[in-house]
């Protein structure tokens, strides 16, 4: 255990910020998960509107360096290419 004044401010701000990344990838699997079920029911509509809504909180975790840059890339690539392979 911490035993030292800034070792236990370190530990509680590692706590803080434990959690609050925890919620940020939450979020990006959630938003990533939607455009995935509008893709598997096939609505293709559904799935571009949640692709748009989806590329901004993927590019966002990159800016807070909780992914990679070229994790995101990929992401919103395989996305992109499963999106435009429904066809219209």
């Amino acid at each position: 255990m911490a035993n030292s004044p800034q070792a236990r401010k370190r530990a509680r701000q590692a706590e803080s910020s434990r959690q609050h990344n925890a919620s940020l990838r939450s979020r990006f699997r959630t938003y990533v998960k939607k455009v995935v079920n509008a893709i598997d029911a096939g609505d293709r509509d559904l799935a571009s509107t949640n692709y748009s809504a989806a590329e901004p909180i993927i590019d966002g975790m990159v800016n807070k360096g909780l992914i990679h840059r070229n994790k995101a890339a990929r992401h919103k690539s395989r996305l992109n290419a499963r999106i435009r392979a429904m066809g219209s």
